[in-house]
This record gives structure tokens, C-alpha cells and sequence, in this order.
């Protein structure tokens, strides 16, 4: 589209997304990522691994927002000068997610032709005490970490990554503003993206990160023997015949004064999932791996992938059939995947048209780095009178990370938990422009935040757990981050981590 077609479709109040393609064999997302990302603005990294060996088709780099959204229950307010004053957050009028839907509806536009759907135009996270936005629920008043419950930010500019076709696309949206000259605008756009392409050219890497540090450690933030007594206390409420299942977590921090981008590289190399994530927020940064969908609402189709039931993988495939076969063979992993199908199904029953509701997939095994899930796949059809965020929250939080009932199994958590879950459980996700959306629940995950990680696992609790089988399971869920920060540590150390 010439650049006057442009300016004159924004002036008619129409958003444009000003783009061109670039061929990308000799570029990474992490290498244009430390070319281009900034400390604190906002800016973000997403990646996927597919099967736990193959990298995901596209790769998604945010710049430079200049637009954030931020809420703490039912008051949102939002920044819409962030690039030029970072405290100039206006309070919103409405309710947090009516506020949050009117920003995703004002970040529709076409897509043209040529260009993948897969465009990040509102990134961010949403944690689990959201789910007081949809729920009556009691909360923890402990809050150790005091993140916002959820931001959002809007890019700039955006970068998709095509690992098929070795193409780069160089994404510059425009929204609409009557008090600016629309074909200034389009001129901004351009200039956007004519800056972010001579970076990626001409930028040299930053040199390799070298300090010496001690190896980190975890301390927990529960006291010895307090876990324990939860888990007893969850098992009376399911003996008493209030809940199947409950999930209960813990949080474990560690020092790690290393950029935190350090931390996401090692984690991609380490534990790669299908959801890998670098949130660079204002005060803090989300960096996680997650194995498990949230909700993705693509094409007028909700879909949940409920994943429950686990095995390692072998270090053969005679191995890895093997554990594969044991765990579709257990009654307790295939009892404990069944209630969490049905809660999908229903789940997804809240968003889609009646009688859409289908599983495409069941019981079948999926195969990640370290460890093999049973997964299913429930899809339905979006109902005329839902949206997106409809969907979103019609499936939050996961019955992965709450229990069964959800409402009870949420209700018991933050009476057992002593401090809130923040981050931890909830979601991180983008809306497209063209009205899909794509989420993940926020496991194996780490806040890093004034030179601590802080990291959160939970084990799901039924009758005949055992307590300390169920600690075990929590530690070994927060190892993976922190094996992941011990080998940051020690390539710094060396100074091999190579650019």
C-alpha cells in the first residue's frame, strides 16, 4: 500500500500496519533481541518449541511500546504517553476487563495480505488473583513480590521471525489519533522501521556477560514442615467430600544479579517448551517456559489443551516407550487427566456455541525435553455473543494449577497459601489485531526482580497423597529455573556464554 493510500485509510479512523520483509538466514530472535531490547521499556521476546526438539514456526520480538496498560483487581488504569513519561497513567473509567476489552477492540485492524496473522499488538501477563475479577474469592493479603495483577503492553514496533521461510517482517502498527496528521504518522512509521532495520544491520553484539558469582541456591519461603501441613489439611477437605483435587503451591528465591536476559538463554537451551517467553517489564522482568496452553481463540475456535499425567523421557526410545506405556497404563494419572478433560470441556462450553463442543485429541502422549505429558485437545466454536477475552476467561485459571471443583479448589488455596500467587498460575498472552489470541498458563516460570529470582511450583493434592512425595515434586518443578540460572552463573564465570 503506497504510503498515501495509508494516511488516508488512518485519517478515515482505520489502523494501519505499516510492514515490509526482509530475508533473515543469518539472524536470530536472541541475536536481534540483545541488538535491540531495553532495560525496563517494555519490550518483549516470544519463542516455541515444538515436541520439546523443534523450533516453532514464528518467532515474536516487541519494541519500544508506547502504550501500558496496568491493573490491580477491579482498578485498571492506562499510560497512553509511555514513551515520553512513564507516570502518566490516567485512571480507566470502567472495570478492569471492560477496560481491557475496550483497549483490545481499539487494537483490531486488517491484516494485509502477505503478512502473517501472527502479530503481537497487545502483549502482557495477567496473575492468578485475577480470577477475583470473575469469582468471588478471598485473597492472601501477604504479597511479597507486589507485582501489578496484570499489565499489558502495546509495541511499536513488532518483529515476526519466520523460521520456514528464513523471512524477517518488520511490523509498525499505527492507531488512529485526531489530533495528529495522519501522513506524518505513516512517516513515523516508516521511520520506525527503517531505524530498527539499521540497528539489526549495523549493531554489534553486546560482548559476553563476565562476572564471578557464587552458584545460586534456593530458599524456600515456607518453613520446614509447612507444606506438609497443608497437604494434610487439603486431604481433609477432599476426605469431607468439598473437592477431587486441589493444587497447592510454594515459592522458592534465589540471588541473580545477571541481566535477566541471561537467565531466558540458558532457560530456552535448557528446558525448552512450546511457550518461551522474555517480558522486560518496568521494575521486573517474566521470563518462563511453559509446556501448557492457557486458551487460544484463532479463526472463530477456542481451544484448551488440558495436560496432566507425567513420565521422564527415557534415555533410549526402547525408554521412552516404555514410561510412555506405564503412564497410560496408571489409573491414578489417567483418573486425575479425566477430571481435567471434563473441566476443559467445560471450560470451553462457557465460550462456544451450543453443541460445538468436541475433543479432537485424547489421552495421547506428548513429548517435551525432560518429561512426557498426556495431553487432549478440546476445541468448540466461538459464540456469536463472546469475544476473545470472553474465552480467556471462561478458562481461568487452569484446573492444572487450581484443583477440581475450580471455584471450591480456589477458595481452599488462599485459605492454605499463606501469601498471594501473583504471577504464578496465571497467564501470559497477546491479542492479534485481527481478533485471535494465544495463551499460556505461567509455569516454570521466574519473576526476577532487584537481583532475586523467585520461582513457584505446585503438585495437585487427592486423597492418598503423601506429603512428602508431594514436597519432592515442588522442588523438582523450581529446579529446572534454577538449573537454569546456575548455568547463566557459570558461563558468566567463564565468559563462554557466545554472542
Amino acid at each position: 500500500m503506497a504510503p498515501t493510500d495509508a494516511a488516508g485509510r488512518l485519517a478515515d479512523g482505520q489502523p494501519q500496519l505499516i510492514w515490509r520483509r526482509q530475508i533473515a538466514d543469518t539472524e536470530t530472535p536472541v541475536a536481534a533481541a540483545l541488538k535491540l531490547i531495553e532495560s525496563g521499556r517494555g519490550d518483549f521476546l516470544l519463542e516455541s518449541v515444538e515436541g520439546g526438539a523443534t523450533r516453532g514456526r514464528y518467532s515474536l520480538i516487541g519494541l519500544a511500546p508506547d502504550l501500558v496498560f496496568r491493573a490491580d483487581g477491579h482498578s485498571a488504569a492506562i499510560n497512553r504517553h509511555w514513551t515520553t513519561d512513564r507516570e502518566a497513567f490516567t485512571p480507566c473509567a470502567a472495570p478492569t476487563l471492560e477496560a481491557l476489552r475496550q483497549l483490545v477492540a481499539e487494537c483490531r485492524a486488517e491484516v494485509p495480505e502477505g503478512l502473517p496473522s501472527a502479530l503481537a499488538c497487545l502483549v502482557g501477563y495477567f496473575g492468578y488473583e485475577t480470577v477475583g475479577l470473575v469469582e468471588s474469592l478471598p485473597q492472601p493479603e501477604v504479597d511479597p513480590l507486589g507485582l501489578p495483577d496484570m499489565i499489558f503492553v502495546r509495541p511499536t514496533v513488532i518483529l515476526v521471525f519466520d523460521r520456514l521461510a528464513d523471512a524477517l517482517y518488520l511490523v509498525a502498527p499505527v492507531w488512529p489519533d485526531a489530533n495528529r496528521d495522519a501522513a506524518r504518522m505513516i512517516t513515523e512509521a516508516e521511520e520506525r522501521l527503517d531505524a530498527t532495520a539499521a540497528r539489526l544491520a549495523s549493531a554489534t553484539l553486546p560482548a559476553p556477560v563476565r562476572a564471578d558469582l557464587p552458584e545460586p541456591a534456593y530458599q524456600p519461603a515456607l518453613p520446614p514442615g509447612r507444606y506438609g501441613e497443608m497437604v494434610g489439611r487439603a486431604k481433609d477437605y477432599i476426605v469431607a467430600g468439598d473437592i477431587f483435587q486441589v493444587v497447592l503451591a510454594q515459592r522458592f528465591s534465589a540471588p541473580f544479579t545477571l541481566p535477566p536476559f541471561e537467565l531466558y538463554r540458558s532457560l530456552r537451551r535448557i528446558n525448552p517448551s512450546p511457550f518461551l517467553y522474555h517480558l522486560d517489564l518496568p521494575g521486573f522482568s517474566l521470563i518462563g517456559s511453559s509446556p501448557e496452553i492457557l486458551v487460544r481463540v484463532r479463526d472463530g475456535e477456542v481451544t484448551i489443551r488440558p495436560i496432566a499425567g507425567t513420565r521422564p523421557r527415557g534415555k533410549t526410545s526402547a525408554e521412552d516407550a516404555a514410561n510412555r506405556d506405564s503412564l497410560l497404563a496408571d489409573p491414578k494419572e489417567r483418573a486425575e487427566h479425566l477430571m481435567l478433560l471434563d473441566l476443559g470441556r467445560n471450560d470451553v462450553g462457557r465460550a462456544a456455541s451450543a453443541g460445538s463442543v468436541r475433543v479432537t485429541d485424547s489421552y495421547t502422549v506428548e513429548f517435551y525435553s525432560h518429561v512426557m505429558h498426556i495431553v487432549s485437545n478440546v476445541v468448540g466454536e466461538l459464540a456469536d455473543d463472546k469475544d476473545a477475552l470472553d474465552a480467556l476467561f471462561a478458562g481461568f485459571p487452569a484446573g492444572t494449577v487450581s484443583g477440581a471443583p475450580k471455584v471450591r479448589a480456589c477458595q481452599i488455596i488462599a485459605e492454605l497459601e499463606p501469601e498471594r500467587r501473583g504471577a504464578y498460575a496465571g497467564g501470559v498472552g497477546y491479542f492479534s489485531p485481527d481478533g485471535s489470541m494465544d495463551s499460556c498458563i505461567v509455569l516454570r516460570t521466574a519473576v526476577v526482580k532487584d537481583g532475586t529470582i523467585h520461582v513457584q511450583a505446585g503438585a495437585g493434592i487427592v486423597a492418598d497423597s503423601d506429603p512428602a512425595y508431594e514436597q519432592r515434586e515442588c522442588e523438582a518443578k523450581a529446579g529446572a529455573m534454577l538449573a537454569a540460572a546456575r548455568d547463566a552463573v557459570a558461563r558468566a564465570g567463564e565468559g563462554s556464554f557466545g554472542q
